[in-house]
């Protein structure tokens, strides 16, 4: 069976963002734009993991790839269905952080606004799972300039784990797109379909 990879946005993000925008037009190149899915995730976390237990009950055993808060919901979907998952930038224990943003938020790339409640920190506290034990099923990718989350946070929780830690950088993680033949590697899609793309197209 073919190799599928659920991309998981983060906070406020989209399936426009530049990462999932440039995962998708490589995959496309290689020919395996049907197996990847990159959904718009609800700003609820009832309803985003909803959403996200259903493309894995579609998908069978997909490799996660999240993003921020979406590095989070991949832990969490990876230590419940044993997947997978490759996670950059990863924001950890969100719901110890997230009552200092309560109130209105609007999303980057859609322009909706909602608001961030109390609620939302308790649905994220009930998605929190113990730090890994089967690390060889994850792999870490961690820039140290993150503006938006200490990376120090995610070095520590995931210790055991796969990391990739990189000087500078930012929460968008730069450089993402010459990162692809790592990120295919990982998913297990065979070198023979990417080896000789030239990926600096994609940064």
């Amino acid at each position: 069976m073919s190799t599928s990879i659920l991309y998981i946005h983060g906070l406020n993000s989209s399936p426009a963002s530049h990462k999932a925008t440039r995962l998708k037009q490589a995959m496309e190149q290689l020919g395996l734009g049907e197996q990847l899915r990159v959904p718009a995730l609800h700003h609820h976390p009832r309803q985003a993991i909803a959403q996200l237990q259903a493309l894995v009950a579609e998908l069978g055993q997909p490799v996660l790839v999240g993003s921020s808060l979406g590095g989070f919901y991949a832990t969490c979907l990876a230590e419940q269905h044993g997947l997978k998952a490759l996670l950059i930038n990863p924001a950890v224990n969100p719901h110890l952080r997230f009552e200092a943003y309560l109130g209105p938020q609007k999303n980057f790339y859609s322009d909706e606004t909602w608001e961030l409640t109390l609620d939302h920190v308790e649905a994220l506290a009930e998605l929190a799972v113990p730090a890994p034990r089967d690390t060889e099923r994850y792999q870490v990718w961690l820039q140290t300039a993150d503006e938006t989350l200490d990376y120090r946070d995610a070095e520590r929780f995931y210790r055991a784990c796969q990391l990739r830690i990189q000087a500078g950088g930012d929460h968008g993680f730069q450089g993402f797109g010459e990162r692809l033949p790592m990120l295919f590697a990982f998913a297990g899609i065979h070198a023979t379909l990417w080896r000789d793309v030239d990926f600096s197209v994609f940064n």
